[in-house]
């Protein structure tokens, strides 16, 4: 028997765990997917791409299955179906360590009865529960995200926060607070998975399934040329003061004296990095924001508005035609 001398550095050790070691894990984690009418393939995918490859790394780490409402086969928001491998039925249920409940951009925002009794009697097995894309709007209107942070898709953000007024939700791609895990998009899911593998499995795991599927993406992004320019510190400061006060818009001033640059360092920053004007930008984001909550809400013109910054109707109004072409009143409601 060959006996191994030398011993790879922490940069290589990854890439290799699978060839070094054969330990057989100390526990299965046993991880379930709720699959919704078009929920999104890429974070489905991402999230099993992080979960196989454990697999590979160390068999035995982890054990998947997926659902849907009554066992038929669910459309993907690719239009590509996914049959599910186990009915909700199934005893094995009670014995999933994490469930996840995928969704997606058109998935329907109205929580049916026996989606909400579900994640309650899942809750109740003390189970783990996260959500992929806009898959903690569906655990937020169940009432199990009360007290908790959590991370859904932008075009959901608002409206959660004003629908569910008594969870923290937050800016970020990725959350994991306590049992509760979200990831918003499909790089988040892949992320989300890893910080499971680490706190779940092994830290040491988690670091070989990053190592051996960033190795040739890293690769292929060093000789993939980006158009965006990277955004500094300081304008990300401006930019997240600016998402955090949209009710009560801040004054120039204001921005200034939290991010300690002049009024004039701000505007250079925006002119060199978005090619508009900080005034132009915040309009942006808030139009944007009004746009979403009008989308995904049962709030009135008037409450948007003000939601957004907007004193008068009609200056919101006004406003919203010229970006969208159509006034706010006219605006597509998904939920209701």
């Amino acid at each position: 028997m060959q006996t191994v001398n030398e011993h790879f550095n922490a940069a290589f050790e990854g890439r290799n765990l699978k060839f070094l070691e054969q330990r057989v894990p100390r526990k299965t984690s046993k991880i379930g997917f709720l699959l919704l009418d078009n929920f999104s393939l890429p974070c489905f995918t991402q999230a099993l791409d992080a979960l196989a490859t454990a697999n590979l790394i160390r068999p035995g780490s982890v054990r998947t299955h997926t659902f849907s409402h009554n066992g038929a086969e669910v459309m993907s928001d690719l239009g590509i179906p996914i049959r599910p491998d186990t009915p909700l039925t199934d005893i094995r249920i009670s014995q999933i360590d994490l469930m996840i409940v995928c969704g997606g951009l058109r998935s329907p925002l109205t929580v049916p009865g026996w989606l909400s009794g579900l994640l309650r009697q899942l809750a109740g097995y003390s189970m783990a529960l996260g959500g992929l894309w806009n898959g903690t709007w569906y655990i937020g209107h169940a009432g199990l995200l009360n007290g908790y942070k959590c991370a859904i898709h932008p075009e959901q953000r608002l409206a959660l926060a004003e629908n569910v007024p008594q969870t923290y939700v937050s800016h970020e791609s990725v959350v994991v607070d306590r049992n509760r895990l979200s990831a918003a998009t499909p790089v988040g899911a892949f992320q989300v998975m890893i910080q499971w593998l680490r706190d779940r499995c092994d830290p040491k795991l988690a670091e070989a399934v990053i190592a051996l599927l960033n190795y040739e993406q890293a690769r292929f992004q060093s000789i993939t040329p980006t158009t965006q320019p990277k955004m500094t510190k300081p304008l990300r400061e401006v930019i997240q003061l600016m998402e955090a006060n949209l009710e009560e818009p801040l004054e120039m001033r204001q921005i200034s004296d939290c991010i300690k640059l002049s009024i004039r360092q701000i505007q250079r920053l925006f002119r060199t990095q978005t090619g508009t004007t900080p005034q132009q930008y915040y309009l942006q984001l808030r139009i944007t924001e009004a746009r979403r909550l009008l989308q995904n809400t049962d709030l009135s013109v008037m409450q948007v508005a003000l939601a957004c910054g907007f004193v008068a109707s009609t200056h919101f109004s006004r406003t919203y035609n010229k970006f969208f072409g159509r006034p706010p009143s006219k605006e597509s409601r998904y939920q209701f």
